[in-house]
């Protein structure tokens, strides 16, 4: 069994309570250990919070999100204006506690540098750090996406635990 679902939300701040609220909802119904959803949601919400930020003349945004077996997907895509060339960077990485991430020694993805302290700017690194995959594609004349993917684990009492 799997389960899909996709919002179209309003490019407001209301919005991004209301997109993890049901990712959260959805996690704990299908039986996702709440370490592993935690970490889900806080990656959607700095997602959608780009969006709502950064989408220029947008109105709206898409978030989608899929369980299939052991993993889960999730994409929140704009319609915003973006570079004039098409872009996807993927950034990949297993977690290990011995040693730093690649993500962090990544040259493409440096600290911002107004400083570790700066309010703007980490949302797409803890969504790295949070996460197993991550797919940033600028669309022009379509928008942005990021989707990211994160291997789940199970309660004991879950319902939909792959088989």
């Amino acid at each position: 069994m799997s389960i899909w679902w996709s919002l179209h939300l309003r490019r407001e701040a209301a919005s991004v309570p209301l997109a993890r609220k049901l990712l959260l909802g959805t996690m704990e119904t299908a039986g996702v250990d709440p370490d592993i959803s935690f970490d889900l949601s806080v990656a959607l919400s700095e997602a959608c919070a780009n969006a709502v930020e950064h989408a220029g003349t947008a109105t709206g945004y898409c978030v989608t999100a899929h369980i299939d077996g052991d993993c889960c997907r999730i994409e929140v895509a704009d319609s915003g204006p973006t570079t004039s060339r098409d872009r996807t960077t993927v950034f990949e990485h297993a977690p290990d506690l011995d040693r730093k991430p690649d993500w962090i020694l990544h040259p493409a993805r440096p600290l911002p540098h107004r400083g570790q302290y700066a309010e703007h700017g980490r949302g797409l690194i803890l969504i790295e750090a949070l996460v197993d995959h991550v797919r940033f594609h600028d669309r022009p004349g379509v928008g942005t996406a990021v989707s990211f993917d994160k291997v789940l684990k199970w309660r004991d009492d879950a319902l939909l635990k792959a088989s």
